[in-house]
Order: structure tokens, then sequence, then C-alpha cells
């Protein structure tokens, strides 16, 4: 009865630490992305000190180096992705963090010299973290929704997104705790222009500190990400260890002690599975799954969603400073009050919006739907969108305030937070992080589009009077693509309440484990369940057929036995 404890189990303690070692990589993710908008501004100051640039960074740079973490990403997501179903989530689960922490304290090292500019070394440490960042999002993803309980699966995949806003309000708080460490080297120094001397030592040092920040925590759930054990629906569905996966559920509840398989079980176990047992998934198999229509429209909801609210979710943070000027934090009186009012004007932001928005999702996840969820916040933002572009000349500073704390509030409660769930659902476990990888990898797509299209476009005819003229134009084509991402939203299953064998399809769905010679072979009938079975009545497998090539077939909830010989290793151990 593995699955059935993980499914059934009570909310406890072992949920709130798996949130924790899980939530670790998105707290880090979002503090670097983040923390680099701040940062910028410090790396402009000690750098870029001269006559042409007078401390401001130049555009390109700054968003190369934005940039930079969300190209590597796409790579990650795909590449972790696949892995992860190939070789298994725990041997890939921690990689990831060794590279995010890595790659953190390498920025935080860099420097200029003659042969490499700091741009050009920044650019590769953070295309190589965001690689890491990138494999974060199918293993953390996936690792919480098996594990998860059924009931509170939902609330507890979005708490491990929602450690992204507390990862935001860290990087903002860190930002204004080093500000005011170092206030006596900032407050005599009028602008970014005057900054030499001991105020360039001094923002050197603090824009070092800040992004170093980021990799501290990840140390802490390091260990737990290498000792935590294989998904219980992994080690069954794909490795058919019976036994470790009743050990590996045992362990995650009630941890290591005396939760140890007994070999002499285990190899009776696995020899009687070796006639069941099919070869891990490969990337043919990935690519002819996803390639029947069924999944395919599937597939295309949840990275097309991802994709279109990437574009606008990125594209939103254009009119920050218009934002933080409305709030009264674009006093300039010296570098010091600079320096701090935009470390505040991002905090009062983040805790108006984005944070609330993150925690209503954790709370009606499992209430409302995925679904209405989604294809509400797409609605809603379309609107809000709207009003942005068709209504911009009109808008007071006020007005542009209060849409912008609701627009982050309805993306946090609404697709930001259901596009990540519902991948981590709706695929079968064998091709499930190869399924989430490639969604997410077409958000963080979107993501970098917004960054490096969208970007320069509201920037069309700037004067010094008017220096984002076609901001409209930019927010008219985002209300686009949130209708676009409402649309497609219809195609993602409802998944609230299901198991996830129930919710993937797989008890009505038919799909091939092993691909021999370019053909895929068919099995015979349906295998029956026993009701005994470590899958919790969710049904058994076809014998491996004629040639060596298995089927999988689907798993009912019948209880049907009249084929003994096919259903009866269920009731081993």
């Amino acid at each position: 009865m593995a699955l059935a404890e993980v499914d059934k189990a009570p909310f406890g303690w072992y949920h709130v630490r798996l949130v924790v070692v899980t939530g670790i990589g998105f707290f880090t993710d979002a503090y670097s992305l983040f923390a680099i908008n701040l940062a910028v501004i410090m790396l402009g100051i000690v750098y870029w000190q001269d006559e042409i640039h007078h401390g401001v960074m130049p555009h390109n740079a700054d968003t190369w180096i934005k940039v930079a973490t969300s190209a590597g990403a796409i790579f990650g997501q795909c590449i972790f992705g696949y892995l992860a179903d190939f070789l298994g989530r725990k041997k890939m689960y921690g990689i990831e963090l060794i590279i995010i922490i890595s790659t953190t304290m390498a920025q935080s090292l860099c420097g200029e010299s003659n042969a490499v500019s700091i741009v050009g070394v920044l650019i590769f440490y953070r295309v190589v973290m965001g690689i890491g960042v990138g494999g974060d999002y199918p293993l953390s993803s996936v690792i919480t929704a098996e594990f998860a309980s059924t009931k509170y699966r939902g609330g507890i995949v979005a708490a491990v997104f929602a450690m992204q806003g507390l990862g935001q309000l860290a990087a903002s708080l860190m930002a204004l705790v080093i500000t005011v460490a170092y206030k006596k080297e900032l407050e005599p120094v009028l602008s970014v222009a005057d900054c030499s001397g001991s105020c360039a030592n001094a923002v050197d040092r603090m824009w070092r500190i800040l992004i170093a920040f980021g990799g501290i925590p990840g140390w802490f759930a390091l260990y737990y990400r290498l000792t935590i054990p294989e998904t219980p629906r992994y080690t069954f569905d794909v490795l058919y260890d019976v036994e470790k996966a009743s050990m590996d559920a045992r362990k995650y509840r009630y941890g290591k002690e005396g939760n140890t398989v007994n070999p002499v079980t285990q190899a009776q176990s696995r020899r009687d599975m070796a006639k069941y047992k099919t070869p891990r998934p490969t990337i043919m198999e990935v690519l002819r799954f996803y390639s029947e229509k069924r999944n395919a429209l599937k597939l295309f909801g949840t990275s097309m969603a991802w994709f279109f609210l990437d574009l606008a979710f990125y594209g939103l943070g254009f009119s920050s400073a218009s934002l933080l000027s409305t709030m009264g934090f674009d006093k300039r009186g010296n570098l010091y009050e600079e320096l701090k009012n935009t470390a505040t004007g991002q905090l009062v932001l983040i805790c108006a919006g984005a944070i609330p928005g993150y925690w209503m999702t954790v709370f009606t996840v499992d209430k409302l739907g995925r679904k209405p969820i989604q294809i509400g916040g797409f609605a809603i933002l379309t609107i809000i969108f709207c009003v942005l572009g068709f209504a911009w000349q009109g808008l007071t500073k006020t007005h542009l305030l209060v849409l912008y704390v609701l627009a982050q509030f309805f993306f946090n409660w609404g697709p930001n937070a259901t596009t990540f769930i519902s991948p981590a659902e709706v695929f079968p476990t064998r091709v499930r992080c190869s399924g989430h990888g490639f969604s997410a990898g077409m958000g963080k797509l979107g993501a970098v589009i917004a960054q490096v299209c969208f970007a320069p476009m509201i920037k069309r005819g700037a004067t010094h009077e008017n220096p984002t003229p076609w901001i409209h134009g930019v927010m008219q084509i985002f209300a686009l693509f949130m209708f676009l991402g409402m649309l497609v939203s219809f195609l993602v299953p409802e998944s609230k309440g299901m198991r996830l064998e129930v919710a993937s399809g797989e008890k009505e769905d038919v799909y091939e484990l092993q691909f021999r010679n370019g053909f895929f072979r068919g099995g015979g009938g349906r295998a029956g369940d026993s009701g005994g079975s470590g899958r919790s009545g969710s049904g058994t497998s076809d014998p491996v057929g004629e040639g060596g090539v298995g089927t999988r077939r689907a798993r009912g909830d019948s209880g049907d036995t009249t084929d003994v010989e096919k259903s009866k290793w269920w009731k081993m151990g």
C-alpha cells in the first residue's frame, strides 16, 4: 500500500519539511533574479564611472546580464526534466542546487580585467546558474507532487512556488540592510555620477554581499536534497521495485530509522517483477508519447499558457520606475537616499501584490481547482492590460499603482502559480518531468522575449520628457497575450482532488514503454486489479509482450480479478 500511504497521509510536519527543502531553489531563483535588478545599479557606479556613462550601466549590458539566467534556465528545464525521467528524481536532485550555490558565489567574486570584462564573466556565470535554476523547476514540482497527499497536493506544490515571493522579499530587505550599513560612505555623495574613492569601494562591497547572500539558504537544504528518498511512484512505475517503493514511502513519512529493505524479500520481488519490467524512458519514447494528439494538446496547453504568461509577467516590470515615483520613492537628495528608496519601494510593491497572491493560491487551489483559478486569472489580467493599454494617457500615477498591484495579485493568484502546478499532475510518471520541463522552458522563452524585444520597444521615439512613449502599445500586446493564455488554458485538464494516476490519464490511456527498431508493438488485454496492490487499487501492468516489447496498460479501479496470473504480483510484500 505504498502509494496509498502517500496519497492518504494527513497533513504533517513531513509536508512542511518537503516544502522547505524543495522551495529553497525557488527562493534562490527569485532572490537572484530580483537582486540583480538592484545590483546592476551598483555595478554601474563601480565599473562605468566615466564621462560617458556617469555611473550608469549601458542598456545592452544591463539587459543581457538580466536575461542570462532565463536563457540558461531554458536548457536546464529541458535537460534536467528528461534526465529526471531517465535516471530518476533522486539522482538528479541536489545537482541543480550545487550549480546554483557555486555560481552564485562565483558571481560575487567576479572582477574586471584586461582580458575579460565584468559583463562577460557575469553573463557566463548567470547562464550556468540558469541551468541549475531551470533544473529546479521540474524536479521540485514533480517530487513535491509525487510525495504530497492527494487532498493537499495543489496547496503544497503552490507553497513551494510561493517561496519565490519570499526570495523577492529577501532581496529587497538585503539591499535595504546593506545600504543602511554603508550609510556613512553613501550619504555625502550627491548622485551615482559623483561616487568615487571610499564611496566606490563601499558600493563594490555592497553588490557582492547582495549577490552572495542568495546562495546561503541553499547550503541548509543541500544535505536534505541529496539524501531525499526516491519518489515511490518513480520506483514503482519505472524501476518496478515494489519493496523499495514501500520503504521509500515509509522513509519519507517516518524517517530512516527502522525503514530498511529486506534484501531477500527485495530480491524475490525483483525476480517476480522481471517479466514486467521495461527499459527506462528514452528520448524517442518521450517524443512518441507527446506526438499523440491527446497528449500533444495537453502539452500545448501547459506550455503555451506558461509562455503567454511570462511574456507579460516579466514585461510588467517596465513600469516599476513610474510606480516608485508615484509612491514618493524617487527622491534623490543623495546616493544613500536613492538606493534606500529604490529598495524600500520594491519592498512595498512585493508585499502589496505578489506575496498575498502567492498565498491566496496556496489556500484556495485545492478548493476552487487549478483550471478556474488559471482561466479566471487570465481573464482579469486581460481586462487590466486593456485598461493600461487603451487608457494609458488618462491614467494618473495612483491609477497606475492600483492596477500594478492588482496585476501582481492576479498573476500570482492565477496563472503564475497554476502553470507551475498543472504540468506536475497531468502527465504520466514516466514522462512527467519531461513534460513539466518543456512547459517551464517555454515560459522562460517568453521571459527572454519580453526582456529582449519588448523592453526596447517601449522606448521607440523616446524623448527626455517622455522616455517610454510606446508603453501603451506594449500593454495592448500583453492584453492579447493574456487572452490567448486564457484560451489555451481550456486544453489543460482539471486535477483537483484526483490521484496522479487519474489526473494524468493513466487510468484510460495506453502508452508504450519501449521503443524497438522504430516501431511500437501493442500488448494484449487489460490487466485487472487484485484490490490489494501497492497502487491502492490503481491497477496493474501487462506482461512483456512477444519480442520483449512491453506495454503498460490502463490502471482500472474496478477491482477486476479475472486474470489472476497477471494481477497476483500486486499481492507481494
